[in-house]
């Protein structure tokens, strides 16, 4: 039985060549496909911008432009307004404004808000009858973080004598008491937030010149940062007052001194 050697080889693809006609390596190929991906990709997303530093509007409206750096053509949109001397805005719908407008953020830093002020000579967008003031979105209870959605502006016949100037006074403090949806915002409405609670274990530094001791307590009381506080030295027993400094921190002698005449001062200064 014969066999035949000479059948043809099945045909194979040629490999993709310049223009000398040489064959290009296929790593070649495949590094020129996966660049020509990343530019079409980052096109799809649009132009990149940077957050500006400082962020300020003049009008009362705010403007992708006064937001970011690199905003070409875009910049003239208009995404919110600034009905007081300050708006915050939450980053993710800022985001997602400049994705439609055809801009990219990244928000490599994981920024939650952005706070717009007024800039020199700049003027809030306001009715002709009443004032704005700013108000609660939401009812808070009591010790609840009050956070940038759960403030609004609205128009307002008068406003408390201790209303914030802007809502970034107030974000991050902590209810006092109850708080009503709709109510104007008052300074005297929070307080800072309870960073030791009643139980907790804190460590408590004495720190004079070049001596430093410190010690394990237990608090007997709830504390904001520069309060007072009694603890108990877990190891004697005895009960001293300090004055908190920080989450599960507190201090005590010339440090808490201080502590406490900064908090007086500025107690003095809201009034």
């Amino acid at each position: 039985m014969k066999v035949r050697t000479n059948l043809p080889l099945p045909p194979t693809a040629p490999a993709p060549a310049n223009d000398a006609g040489r064959r290009r390596p296929f790593w070649l190929v495949t590094i020129a496909g996966l660049a020509t991906w990343i530019v079409l990709t980052r096109a799809a997303f649009g132009a990149e911008v940077v957050l500006r530093p400082e962020i300020s509007d003049a009008d009362g409206r705010v403007t992708l432009g006064e937001i970011f750096d690199g905003a070409g053509a875009a910049g003239e949109v208009v995404i919110a307004n600034r009905p007081g001397a300050t708006v915050v805005l939450d980053a993710g719908a800022v985001q997602a404004a400049a994705r439609r407008a055809g801009l990219d953020w990244a928000n490599a830093q994981g920024i939650r808000r952005i706070i717009v002020r007024g800039g020199a000579g700049a003027r809030a967008v306001t009715g002709s009858h009443n004032i704005e003031v700013l108000s609660y979105a939401r009812s808070l209870a009591a010790g609840e973080v009050v956070q940038p959605e759960d403030l609004i502006w609205t128009k307002a016949a008068m406003a408390p004598p201790d209303a914030p100037r802007d809502a970034e006074s107030v974000v991050g403090m902590a209810a006092r008491r109850p708080l009503r949806e709709g109510a104007a915002v008052g300074l005297r409405d929070v307080t800072a937030p309870l960073v030791i609670k009643a139980g907790d274990s804190v460590s408590v530094t004495y720190q004079d010149g070049g001596v430093s001791l410190t010690l394990t307590a237990k608090a007997l009381a709830a504390a904001a940062v520069g309060e007072s506080l009694n603890v108990q030295n877990t190891a004697s027993k005895k009960v001293i007052e300090a004055v908190c400094s920080g989450p599960g921190q507190a201090v005590v002698g010339p440090a808490a001194l201080a502590m406490k005449a900064a908090r007086a001062t500025s107690q003095f200064a809201s009034r």
